[in-house]
Parts: C-alpha cells; sequence; structure tokens
C-alpha cells in the first residue's frame, strides 16, 4: 500500500472529526488537498467563488450544528481572502478549521510570488494559528487545531506550503483524540448561595437574556415564575427565549423594542443571563447587577458587577431556583407588561397595515408577510444592517426556527454565503436569505454558486437601492447622508439570466404571492422587492435637537419600528394581569 501524503492524512483527519465538505476556491498550493478531497467519498469539496464566502458558508454550518466545519483557501490572496469570514466564525463562536495553503516552503521569507505570513495574520481570528514545516508535525498540529476549535469554540488555521501537502507522511496509525460530548460548567455551592440572596433580596427582578440560554428555556421560564420577572433579551437571544414565554418585554440595544430598556432600570436586581451584550450605554449604571456566564472573561467586561457567576445558564438556575423564596406581587412584572404591549400597539399598524398602496413597499410589511409565509422550522440568514432590524423585530421564533447572521462582527454580505451552508446540511430545510442590495451585491458572484449546486436557497432581497443603517447613523450623528444610495438595479433579471427563478416585486399586493411563488418552486429563487428607501430614516416623532445631540435616544426612537406578531404574543401574556 502507498504511503499516505500529508495532504491525504489531513483530509483524513477532517473526516474523522465529522467534517462532511470544505468550502473554498482551488488553485496552486492547494492543488494535493483538493486532489485528496476528490478521493476521498467521506468529504466534499465545495466550489465557491470567492474565499471570503467560504468562510461563512462554513460558519453557518458550525453554528447550526455545533459540529467542526471547515474551509480552505489558496497562498496568498486566497488565503487572505477568507479573513472576514473567519473573524465572524470566531466571534460567533463557530468551530471553523481553516486550512491557508502557502508558498513552497524552501521560498519562505525571501519575498516570493503572492508570499504572505498566514501563520501571523491569523492570529487575531483564530484560537490556535501553526504552520506545519515538516512532515513529522502531522498529524499533531491538525490534532491540536481541532482541539482548539471544537472544545474552545472558535477558529483554528491550519498553514500548510504545498510541497510539504505533496510529501509522504509518518507512518503509523492516526488517532483523533476527541471528547464525545461538552461538559457543563457549575458553579460552587457558595457562589449560588451568595446568588439567591441577592435574588431573595429584591423586590423586583429582571432577566436579561442572550445567546448563551440557548437550551435553558424551561429553566428560565421556571425561575422568571418564581420571582415574577420579566424577561429581556439581545438580538442573538430572540431565537432562543422568546417563543412560548409569557414574562417576554422585548428587546433591549440600538435594534431594540418594547419594555425591555424599561425593565432593566427599574428593577431592584439585573440579572444578564449568557450575554456579551455590548452596548454599555443601554445597561443600567445604579442597579445591582449579577452575570451569569460560562465563559469567565466575559464577566464585567461591559459593567460593573455586584456578582459575577461563572456557570453554564441552565445548570447555574438548576442549582439556584430550588434555593429561592417565591415572590408573591406581580406588580412590577404587570407594569412591564402592560409598558411593552403599549410600545408596540402604535407603531406596528403605521408600518404593516394598511399598506397595500403603499409604493414603494414598506420593508416592514415585507417582513411581516416573510414571517407569516416561512416555514415553521425555516433557517433564515440576515445581512447587517437595516435587514437586522426587520429580522429582529418581525420574525417569529418558536424553537424550531433559527436566525444565523453577523450579530458580533457586523460584517455585509454575510446572509447569502450563510445560507450556502445552511442549506448543504440539509437540502430539504427551508432556508431564506434576508438580503439587502448593498451587502448582496457584494459577494453576489456566489450566487452562482447556489445555480451550480441547485441549492433551494429562497433570497428575498430588500432592494431600496442604498445603504439604509449607514444613512440611518449618518443621521443620528447630524450628517447628511452622502455616498450611501445605488442605481436602480433589476437583481430579478440577473437571476433569471443565471439560470435560477427571478421574481421582481414592485407592488405590495404581489408581495405574499411572490413569497409563495418562489417557497413552492424546488430550486434556488431570488424575490427582488422594491423597498422604500426612506423607511425609518425620518420617522415623525424626532427632532432635529434629538438627531444632533441624542444619539442614544435617537436610535431608540429611530428604531420603534412595528414587531409584527409580536403584538398578539404581548397582548395574550396580558391576560395574565388581574382585572380590577
Amino acid at each position: 500500500m502507498a504511503k499516505q501524503t500529508v495532504a491525504e492524512q489531513y483530509v483524513d483527519l477532517l473526516a474523522r472529526a465529522g467534517v462532511r465538505r470544505v468550502f473554498g476556491v482551488v488553485g496552486d498550493s492547494l492543488n494535493p488537498v483538493v486532489d485528496a478531497i476528490r478521493r476521498n467519498s467521506a468529504v466534499e469539496w465545495v466550489q465557491v467563488r470567492h474565499e471570503e464566502a467560504a468562510a461563512f458558508a462554513a460558519s453557518a454550518e458550525a453554528q447550526l450544528t455545533g459540529r467542526l466545519a471547515a474551509c480552505a483557501g489558496s497562498c496568498g490572496p486566497g488565503n487572505l481572502h477568507l479573513i472576514n469570514g473567519l473573524f465572524d466564525a470566531h466571534r460567533s463562536m463557530a468551530p471553523v478549521l481553516a486550512l491557508a495553503s502557502h508558498i513552497p516552503s524552501a521560498q519562505i521569507g525571501l519575498g516570493y510570488f503572492q508570499e504572505t505570513h498566514p501563520e501571523r495574520l491569523f492570529e487575531e481570528c483564530s484560537h490556535y494559528s501553526e504552520m506545519i514545516s515538516t512532515p513529522e508535525q502531522m498529524p499533531r498540529v491538525v490534532q491540536t487545531a481541532i482541539q482548539h476549535a471544537v472544545g474552545r469554540r472558535g477558529v483554528s488555521v491550519v498553514t500548510l506550503p504545498g510541497d510539504i501537502a505533496s510529501l509522504a507522511a509518518p507512518e503509523g496509525s492516526v488517532e483523533l483524540a476527541m471528547a464525545s460530548e461538552r461538559p457543563t460548567i457549575r458553579p460552587g455551592d457558595g457562589e449560588v448561595d451568595r446568588l439567591a440572596r441577592l435574588v431573595d433580596e429584591a423586590d423586583k427582578v429582571t432577566l436579561f437574556c442572550g445567546r448563551g440560554v440557548a437550551g435553558a428555556h424551561a429553566e428560565v421560564m421556571e425561575l422568571a415564575e418564581k420571582v415574577k420577572s420579566p424577561v429581556g433579551h439581545a438580538l442573538r437571544g430572540k431565537e432562543h427565549i422568546q417563543y412560548d414565554n409569557p414574562y417576554d418585554v422585548g428587546m433591549s440595544g440600538l435594534l431594540g423594542y418594547g419594555a425591555a430598556y424599561e425593565a432593566m432600570h427599574e428593577c431592584d436586581l439585573l440579572i444578564l443571563l449568557g450575554t456579551d451584550f455590548p452596548y454599555s450605554d443601554f445597561l443600567p449604571r445604579d442597579v445591582r447587577t449579577v452575570q451569569i456566564d460560562m465563559q469567565p472573561e466575559r464577566l464585567g467586561r461591559r459593567t460593573s458587577l455586584d456578582l459575577a457567576v461563572w456557570g453554564d445558564v441552565r445548570e447555574t438556575l438548576r442549582c439556584l431556583t430550588p434555593r429561592i423564596r417565591a415572590k408573591s406581587s406581580r406588580a412590577f412584572l404587570d407594569r412591564m407588561l402592560k409598558k411593552h404591549l403599549d410600545s408596540l400597539e402604535g407603531v406596528v399598524g403605521a408600518y404593516t397595515k394598511n399598506v397595500e398602496k403603499h409604493v414603494p413597499i414598506h420593508p416592514e410589511y415585507v417582513a411581516s408577510i416573510l414571517d407569516e409565509e416561512a416555514a415553521e422550522d425555516a433557517v433564515f440568514t440576515v445581512d447587517t444592517g437595516m435587514c437586522n432590524v426587520w429580522a429582529a423585530r418581525y420574525l417569529t421564533p418558536n424553537g424550531k426556527r433559527r436566525v444565523v447572521g453577523s450579530f458580533v462582527h457586523g460584517s455585509m454580505a454575510n446572509a447569502m454565503p450563510q445560507a450556502i451552508g445552511a442549506q448543504l446540511i440539509d437540502r430539504k430545510r427551508q432556508i431564506v436569505s434576508m438580503s439587502g442590495d448593498g451587502g448582496f451585491s457584494m459577494l453576489m458572484g456566489d450566487f452562482l454558486t447556489l445555480v451550480q449546486y441547485d441549492l433551494p436557497v429562497k433570497v428575498v432581497l430588500f432592494n431600496n437601492s442604498s445603504l439604509g443603517m449607514v444613512d440611518l447613523e449618518m443621521m443620528v450623528d447630524g450628517l447628511a447622508p452622502h455616498g450611501t444610495r445605488y442605481p436602480h438595479t433589476d437583481y430579478a433579471a440577473i437571476a433569471t439570466a443565471a439560470g435560477a427563478r427571478g421574481i421582481r416585486v414592485e407592488k405590495p399586493r404581489k408581495v405574499r404571492a411572490a413569497l409563495r411563488e418562489a417557497f413552492s418552486h424546488d430550486g434556488p429563487v431570488l424575490v427582488d422587492i422594491v423597498t422604500d428607501p426612506d423607511a425609518l430614516s425620518i420617522p415623525p416623532k424626532i427632532t432635529s435637537a434629538q438627531i444632533s445631540g441624542f444619539a442614544l435616544s435617537a436610535s431608540r426612537m429611530v428604531l420603534n419600528g412595528g414587531v409584527g406578531r409580536m403584538v398578539q404574543m404581548a397582548r395574550s401574556n396580558l391576560r395574565n394581569i388581574p382585572r380590577p
């Protein structure tokens, strides 16, 4: 039997670690690895048009499955293109292994064609970044990279010169040492007792939830019921905590809505559950605050704490809830629920009702119809910018739907590439890319990847011919928007020319039918919806003084739009309030 090459051993290790596909663009120094993938039936090579899309796709796959995903780039410019998507993956805690192939090893350090230093370049967006200089480093470097990515939840990068990849790997069996299950972290009894005392001493408790509450919905609801607590959330916590939640008071932050902000500022004790909420200006400064997080480096870095608890949210609450006294008064909870409903009632109708004749189309209306027509287990990938607003306001979580976006890194052009990774996991699951025309056009070449692999992704394009969020940012700062508008483009025609189904919508009464047509089609579809570029840019209740001088308040008011079916949820929650 012929000896394995380093490239073949690398691919074999990927397969043993559960990797099913590698996203990338083939070329020169990467060729030996791609050829090894061709000959390994366990791993598929997914050819994209841009390496940035490869990293975004791998990130989405890792976020949705929890398993290791992989991408690759050839030497120099090829692997440099990975870096933005890898930053997003790393900050999203997605376990991704990236291969940065390299120039011939004898030429390193001599200013060779396409020379860079990948092992240095990727340090900031990875837990582990090392170069394999000799075959003897295999398989230990790759195994260490995999362990870092999976164990610490983030990116690892292996740099591999093309000539080294072609050499024979060391003989002997290759074992991959990996834990089969992720452990949970439980705080000590003393810390749980201190937390219980703080809860018992407080009359008004508010829970604020981030992505760390994933898998802890029942435990959060049990605690909220026992202490009669409003439950708010950050954007990344929405999909995990808002559904089946009679204590929901909405979301805080720049995209916030409802009464979450008030609930956080008017309580006696704020408990931050699994959130690294970055907007410290929205956090109270004179309220006792506790933070529970399994990542100890996050404790206290956004606001000063009265107690920092290192632990998994679910396990911590399982320890805490039996130790605290039940509260009898619902006064604070009911007042916040009423504020939540009041803040939603007046704004929904203006944007989602009686707008069938409004042209250009209200984007809020499109998002609300999309929420109604999408599948109960749909996966939404969401572009950064105003699409984030529409997703935050109008997508209704139910415990089955998933929402993926560049919520921490904040990159443009993430939605469609992430949809590629999401759809390859399960071709039968409905994947919807909520794309803005700015983000879509930035990586539009990879729409051809959807066509090439016949991926039934539905790209719902909010086409307002502008960078709407940048318009808003400039106005909040008192600046005149400039350099934010694009020429009107018929993206449906481009999709049709590429071999996909393209649907153009310019009248609001045709939105629902267009989405139904798209969802019934077996292949890729682009629904090009011409939306109002001025939506939410100049709301009627904002003054020039607020725009120029009070950015925080202005941001909250500017973005205080409708929230679709969440009004119905808020109204139903009020049934729990005793009537006089």
